[in-house]
């Protein structure tokens, strides 16, 4: 990822330098409880000394060398960072409005002063007379990304193109950060008069949303809201009017933004001297080109369709035998259908896995499993000030060094509110550096629960979600002691990024794992083996369409950037997608791509999730499945994947941990694991 990318994005990085003038910690700015004022004079504060810092090493007089050189730049770097991340923090997730909106100015200005740092000539010019020679691995492989990454945004280019190449970064900034704050403040529903709609859906469920005086019942588009809808109402008209709602968030406005958003990046790839945008995204990444991208889909084509298409025709068959008159099954019912099939066919109802996942005793679980499983505590730091009361705050200790060492600290902000940012994610709250600042990660959750009285009973699905975004806090966390800012945890290629935190939902399939917080809410009992062995067993169950839907999506983000903007057709793209890759029929009015906020991180690389899945599986195969949590796998792991950070190329870090390439055995294992054996 390049440096404007990382800093534009204001998720993945911090720094340490002096307080600045306004807010109360130099790294944390909610810390103080910050107004819109203060929050403008913490990020000046490092932006000057991110100019400090250019201006330091552009007046060394002399040879260049790494300390005189490269220090003051990683420094830089660093204060640009943490200029970014505080902004970017509250722009997803501070309470107030008046602290997102001033935080999408300071975004938009901080993204700019590290397009000024990543086209500046003089700088590269320095960096590229410093002698590696006699340096570290970690710092030559510093150099040369940073050198290629420099290349990449077009610092070799002249003065008026570096100019033109600035002012569309800076619109591209704006223009994503008005894309996902849409998103954010854009909640949609659906009212409910007839109560008879409901059925199917959990007690818990119907309590938390009773009628008001009208008798109306209010259904909102938040995940809690949503997800089991989809999966329990028996209602097809129900379910299909809350697919809409939520698929039409944010638009029009938003395809508009999108439209726009893709024609800039056009422009400015041909200005840096590619074809396309999607080749630019792709040249620094594990796979080097589009070409290799499409290679990439159509392998896990070949692998996941012959199990999709088996899938399906159980499905059809399935549901037509329930009605008569289904031949296809729309989308909008398809969590529905894939739900009752696992009850008939494998006993499995997911509701009655529920009461063993109270939110609590998950959060509690996966803690404890990933202590034993990465060998650290996690001790409740509980005076650690926060954006809003309801995030809880750990700080991470050692459990291998002597006196438990303390590696970092995890925010967990779990559940909705008004503003927050409505999907699942993790980010970098204080960027890591040795014998500087320790790493700081927050998970962003939707996940029921939160209030009074509610103990948040979480689907099977949202279990898995935790787990994964709490991969990526673990690699941030464990990964975030390089020497260099430059090569933490996620400047690693980005393709490789979500391969720990897959990696890290294969363990929930576990009995050792799940009997650790797998609870009954009200009695505590363990869940039953049998239960246990159903719900993995149903689990199984349609990983090929699963594939192909990810592929569809991969495809239809490469797609829209690979060709001339104004040739896109984002409903005909979408459209073209469900007939090659969809097992369910697409619904008319879906407009999904005005809230697939990928699309602005990840822009035309969506494959990363298909691409670190291939290596996640291939690494979990590793494992003792019968010693998963404290086989020496695990500590293995650590050391060879998380540790190095971005200190080596991804492929290194594959190679040291499996001592070859990745391969597909893994993943065509896992997509026909459900073949594999007889339903008893």
């Amino acid at each position: 990822m390049r440096m404007a990318e990382i800093v534009a994005g204001a998720v993945l990085a911090t720094s340490a330098v002096g307080v600045a003038q306004g807010a109360s910690d130099p790294l944390r700015v909610w810390v103080g409880d910050p107004d819109a004022a203060a929050v403008h004079a913490w990020v000046q504060g490092h932006l000057d000394e991110a100019a400090r810092l250019e201006a330091q090493l552009l007046a060394v007089k002399g040879p260049r060398t790494v300390e005189n050189t490269l220090a003051p730049f990683d420094e830089a770097t660093r204060a640009l960072h943490t200029a970014g991340s505080g902004p970017g923090l509250l722009n997803n997730a501070s309470p107030k409005k008046e602290l997102r909106d001033v935080a999408q100015v300071e975004i938009q200005r901080v993204g700019k002063a590290g397009d000024e740092l990543s086209l500046n000539r003089a700088v590269y010019e320095a960096l590229r007379a410093v002698d590696v020679s006699k340096a570290d691995a970690p710092t030559k492989f510093y150099m040369e990304k940073t050198l290629r990454e420099y290349r990449l945004a077009g610092v070799d280019k002249d003065e008026a193109t570096r100019n033109k190449v600035r002012d569309l970064q800076d619109k591209l900034t704006g223009l994503s950060l008005r894309y996902q704050r849409n998103i954010a403040e854009s909640v949609g529903h659906i009212d409910v008069k007839d109560v008879t709609e409901l059925e199917g859906l959990p007690a818990d469920y119907m309590k938390r949303h009773p009628a008001n005086a009208e008798g109306v019942i209010t259904i909102t588009t938040d995940e809690p809201d949503y997800r089991p809808v989809m999966t329990y109402a028996k209602s097809t008209a129900l379910r299909e009017r809350l697919f809409i709602a939520y698929n039409t968030r944010a638009y029009p406005v938003n395809k508009d933004l999108l439209l726009e958003v893709l024609s800039v990046r056009a422009e400015l790839a041909h200005l840096l001297g590619f074809a396309t945008w999607a080749e630019l995204a792709t040249a620094d990444k594990m796979v080097g080109t589009p070409a290799n991208v499409r290679l990439l889909i159509d392998e896990l084509d070949k692998a996941a369709r012959p199990a999709a298409a088996k899938e399906k025709a159980e499905l059809i068959a399935f549901a037509k035998s329930k009605d008569a008159s289904i031949t296809e099954i729309p989308e909008y019912s398809s969590s529905y259908w894939v739900e009752q099939y696992k009850r008939a066919t494998y006993g499995f109802d997911s509701q009655s896995v529920r009461s063993y996942f109270p939110f609590a005793q998950v959060q509690e679980g996966v803690l404890h499993a990933a202590s034993r499983i990465f060998h650290v505590s996690f001790v409740p730091a509980k005076n650690a000030e926060v954006w809003d009361p309801s995030v809880t705050v750990f700080d991470v200790t050692d459990g291998v060094t002597p006196g438990g060492k303390k590696l970092g600290r995890i925010y967990l902000d779990m559940h909705p509110r008004a503003g927050k940012n409505k999907w699942f994610n993790a980010s970098t709250v204080v960027t890591g550096k040795r014998d500087v600042a320790l790493p700081e990660a927050r998970l962003n959750g939707n996940f029921a629960g939160g209030e009074s009285g509610d103990p948040g009973l979480m689907q099977y699905a949202d279990v898995v979600t935790f787990f994964h975004e709490f991969g990526h806090m673990m690699h941030g966390v464990l990964g975030g002691h390089q020497e260099w800012v430059g090569i933490g945890p996620f400047a690693v290629e980005w393709d490789f990024v979500e391969a720990p935190s897959q990696m890290l939902e294969e363990f929930f399939a576990n009995r050792a794992v799940i009997d650790t917080f797998a609870k009954d809410a009200k009695t505590g009992a363990p869940m039953p083996k049998e239960l246990f062995d159903k719900m993995v067993k149903a689990d199984a169950f349609a990983r090929g369409i699963t594939i192909e839907r990810q592929l569809m999506l991969a495809n239809y983000s490469l797609t829209m950037h690979d060709r001339a903007p104004q040739t896109v057709d984002l409903d005909a793209l979408l459209h073209e997608g469900y007939l090659k890759y969809g097992a369910f029929t697409e619904a008319p009015e879906n407009r999904m791509y005005a809230t697939f906020t990928h699309l602005m991180g990840y822009s035309s690389n969506y494959y990363t999730y298909m691409q670190s899945k291939v290596i996640a599986l291939d690494f979990f195969a590793q494992f003792d499945e019968k010693n998963l949590l404290d086989g020496p796998a695990a500590m293995r792991y650590r050391k060879t994947v998380l540790e190095p950070g971005g200190s080596v190329s991804a492929n290194t870090l594959v190679k040291n941990f499996l001592g070859r390439p990745q391969s597909y055995e893994a993943v065509r294992k896992w997509i026909n694991e459900e073949f594999a054996a007889p339903v008893k």
